[in-house]
């Protein structure tokens, strides 16, 4: 459960990063729409995810791998579809916000599970 919880925060700092850097991204609710958007992010990509990346594997392959930012950013604009409070305005935004969000969760799953990891040892 509290890995779950830690997932969920880390989606939500992500994409408010993504919302404060990239114009064109925007959340238009509170905190706590801001988790519910951030855990339907997290069941689109747990869901659907791995489909459109099976389904993108050779232009995944012949781009070593940059178009897996495409596929980022049709999962942050499902996203958007589905949740009142995400609103994300153009496919360039969407590249830029999954570019966003892409690095900002790397950088804080790095950190905070490494640090939990470390603190069970």
């Amino acid at each position: 459960m509290g890995n779950f919880v830690l997932r969920l925060v880390i989606n939500a700092l992500a994409l408010s990063a993504a919302a404060w850097l990239v114009p064109g991204v925007r959340i238009t609710d509170e905190f706590v729409p801001l988790l519910l958007v951030a855990g339907v992010f997290g069941l689109v990509n747990a869901i659907l995810g791995p489909i459109l990346k099976l389904l993108a594997l050779p232009f995944i392959f012949f781009t070593l791998g940059l178009f897996l930012l495409v596929v980022n950013a049709v999962l942050l604009l499902i996203t958007d579809r589905l949740m009142e409070g995400l609103v994300v305005d153009s496919f360039q935004a969407a590249v830029l916000g999954a570019l966003v969000v892409s690095i900002t969760g790397m950088v804080l799953n790095a950190i905070l599970v490494d640090d939990k990891k470390k603190k069970g040892k």
